[in-house]
């Protein structure tokens, strides 16, 4: 499994980006951001950065900006292409070959985007709730994980449209979530290994 993925993240998000601009180019759409990491480790030229979920490439070393190519089919299949100046994202490098996997397996590509439709105080914590279309929520679980803009995060409330998660103040803290509002939309990566349980049962 691990030589099909090439690239694999976590969903524990490292940081927040800013966006700079976001401009149509003759090829492609051009992303920069402002990057909050302190040294290139994992930023150089060629390597892939997590942005709300989704894997981008980086056009050229750094730590403090990244310029990223973007498709037709990214920005329909993603919240990328509602990006503005000054807008909060989540990123997430590369996970390292010796490194920990906090949360779950993670390969940044985006099955669907998600509407946000309840985003309310309950007790001390935040409740979100997400429409999902019914060939997507088949792979949501209970207790199982799903992405969020990137962000690992333990379902709960599955039903055949939507899912719930529960937001802790870290949460919070060290991700763009807590700006959310209903009715927007979140890029959402299913549970890498149901797809393959599903691929292996239909075979079978």
């Amino acid at each position: 499994m691990l030589e099909v993925i090439k690239i694999m993240f976590t969903g524990i998000v490292e940081g927040v980006g800013i966006v700079k601009s976001l401009e149509e180019q003759e090829e492609s759409w051009l992303l920069q951001l402002d990057l909050p990491f302190s040294e290139v480790d994992g930023l150089d030229a060629g390597a892939s950065l997590a942005v709300n979920g989704c894997c981008l490439t980086i056009k050229e070393d750094g730590s403090a900006h990244g310029a990223f190519d973007l498709l037709e089919e990214t920005l329909k299949r993603t919240n990328l292409g509602e990006l503005q100046p000054g807008d909060r994202v989540n990123l997430e490098r590369s996970l390292a070959a010796n490194g920990r996997l906090g949360g779950h397996f993670v390969t940044g590509h985006v099955d669907e985007p998600g509407i946000i439709e309840i985003f309310e105080e309950r007790g001390k914590n935040l409740f979100l709730q997400v429409r999902v279309e019914p060939e997507g929520a088949k792979y949501l679980v209970d207790k199982g994980c799903v992405a969020v803009d990137g962000c690992s995060l333990t379902v709960c409330e599955v039903t055949d449209r939507s899912f719930a998660v529960w937001l802790i103040p870290h949460t919070l803290d060290q991700t763009n979530l807590k700006g959310r509002k209903v009715g927007d939309r979140l890029n959402l990566e299913f549970d890498l290994l149901a797809k393959y349980v599903e691929r292996i049962q239909a075979k079978s």
